[in-house]
């Protein structure tokens, strides 16, 4: 069977895929990790980034003696996929991305980084930020959101994947997103598909961002469909 790592989303971890993976298992050689100060996992001095969580990957992928894989990425998880893609094709097979955001500039990075505010989150979306406490235990769920904001500020301040970087990488993309999706626009996302000379596209039907309200039997048959 063929290798496939599962990459969450800013603020998430691999715990997320519980059910995908029981409905994948019998398919793939799984695998997921939780990024760096993520989910217990060590809190780095550094700054989040996106080549920070590829070194995760790497790491990941060194020491399990994995020589390529293909992955399955969640909103940053799939930035993070197409980042490896772009910086060592010889670790990816295929990657297939949804709901991820690729157009990042200062005025989308100020909007997005305002939502984690921890005063603001805890008034507005309360069980939500009870359950990201419970998720990175034992970490100060306060450190990661200002981590993850900084992160944002500069991806809006330099995109550490440039739009003339898709048209490089020759490994066979799909780049999905949800027809709700309100984190992620339908434009940026048929503009990368256009930008990869091997890429393709999907809008799953009836799908929000959030990964817990994505239709796990439909993501299963696109996922066994296009790495299959």
């Amino acid at each position: 069977m063929n290798n496939l790592l599962l990459l969450h989303g800013a603020l998430g971890v691999k715990s997320q895929f519980a059910e995908l993976e029981k409905k994948l298992s019998s398919y793939f050689n799984l695998h997921s990790i939780n990024f760096t100060g993520h989910g217990g996992e060590p809190m780095p001095y550094e700054q989040f980034s996106i080549k920070l969580f590829a070194n995760d990957v790497l790491d990941y992928l060194n020491s399990s003696g994995i020589n390529k894989t293909s992955i399955f990425g969640y909103s940053m998880g799939g930035y993070v996929g197409v980042y490896v893609a772009k910086h060592f094709p010889e670790r990816v097979n295929k990657v297939f991305t949804l709901g991820t955001k690729f157009k990042w500039d200062m005025e989308t990075a100020s909007r997005e980084a305002k939502m984690l505010d921890p005063v603001k989150m805890k008034e507005k979306i309360p069980q939500f930020y009870d359950e990201l406490v419970k998720r990175h235990a034992p970490h100060n769920i306060e450190i990661i959101l200002q981590k993850t904001a900084d992160m944002m500020m500069n991806l809006g301040a330099n995109n550490e994947l440039k739009s003339e970087d898709y048209s490089t990488i020759q490994h066979e993309i799909m780049v999905g997103i949800g027809d709700r999706d309100k984190m992620v626009t339908l434009e940026e996302t048929v503009d990368v598909y256009k930008k990869l000379p091997k890429g393709s596209s999907i809008v799953l039907p009836n799908t929000p961002h959030p990964f817990e309200e994505v239709n796990s039997e439909q993501l299963e048959n696109e996922i066994k469909r296009f790495f299959g």
